[in-house]
């Protein structure tokens, strides 16, 4: 695996084996909630239960964001500021600002 593939900066990242099957699994444990919640919905369901579910599914989107963060900080943006592409670090910062809101 070449340098240059691995950098954000391209917008495309290549992952080892256990990042990207971790990712998909939480994205398919989320997939598996969001149906959940929509058959609740389909059922006639309890507000406050289908409420409940829907924040069970916001925290699990929320975990995958920070794993998914803390992957690029530690590959993506420390390799381009180690080859002093500062622009990532205003990326990053953006990217943060959205997160945040």
């Amino acid at each position: 695996m070449q340098e240059e593939e691995m950098c954000c900066c391209h917008k495309h990242k290549e992952r080892s084996e256990k990042e990207y099957r971790d990712l998909i699994n939480r994205l398919n444990r989320i997939e598996g909630q969001i149906r959940g919640i929509k058959g609740m919905v389909e059922k006639d369901a309890y507000c406050p239960d289908i409420l409940i579910q829907v924040a069970a599914a916001n925290a699990a989107l929320n975990s995958f964001n920070k794993v998914l963060l803390a992957n690029h900080i530690k590959t993506c943006v420390t390799d381009d500021i180690r080859a002093g592409k500062e622009e990532t670090v205003d990326e990053l910062v953006k990217v943060l600002q959205k997160l945040m809101k």
